[in-house]
């Protein structure tokens, strides 16, 4: 497993690289207009998506960043429940952006697959409404990364490499935005 997780992390490209620092200046470049992040994903990716925020809104390694408003489109269950019951279930995060977004705001969508419904469904809600998409997927999350304005797509083979990769990157961008607000 260390040897797969080695081995995908070999494979990250200048491309890869690249994205990285393109995700963190949109979002540096929303935060700094006053505008909102929404997270979003799957299982593994769902606990990412609520990680993500609670590096923003609290803080990554540095002491005295102002907080940053980004909400995990993840965690509240009576709104999740109600959407999917009432809208289904490709429907609980879409419904949260065309609520909550404006333009200006960004949707940080994260799949392993880069094709799960309910991401899809909110990363096109996202662009009708002018608000910047950036996202992470692993190899051949095209219909994703078709969508988004930057994506940072890993190389690895399996979900648990792709999502191990995506908290590097994630975590990369934490603290390229704390240097910035620090």
């Amino acid at each position: 497993m260390i040897g797969e997780l080695l081995a995908a992390a070999g494979k990250l490209d200048e491309t890869a690289r690249s994205a990285i620092g393109d995700i963190a200046g949109i979002l540096i470049e929303a935060f700094s207009a006053g505008r909102r992040v929404y997270v979003c994903g799957n299982g593994g990716s769902a606990a990412d998506a609520q990680h993500i925020a609670a590096e923003l809104v609290g803080r990554f390694r540095r002491e005295g960043r102002k907080p940053l408003p980004c909400v995990a489109l993840t965690t509240d269950t009576s709104v999740l429940t109600a959407l999917a019951n009432d809208f289904g279930f490709e429907q609980v995060f879409s419904r949260q952006v065309e609520a909550l977004g404006v333009e200006g705001d960004v949707l940080w969508a994260l799949s392993t697959s880069g094709e799960s419904p309910n991401v899809l469904a909110a990363a096109k809600s996202a662009k009708r409404l002018g608000i910047k998409v950036v996202a992470m997927t692993g190899p051949g999350g095209a219909d994703l990364a078709g969508l988004a304005d930057v994506c940072f797509s890993a190389p690895g083979q399996w979900s648990d490499n792709i999502q191990q990769l995506h908290q590097l990157a994630y975590h990369i961008i934490c603290e390229l935005i704390d240097e910035h607000f620090v």
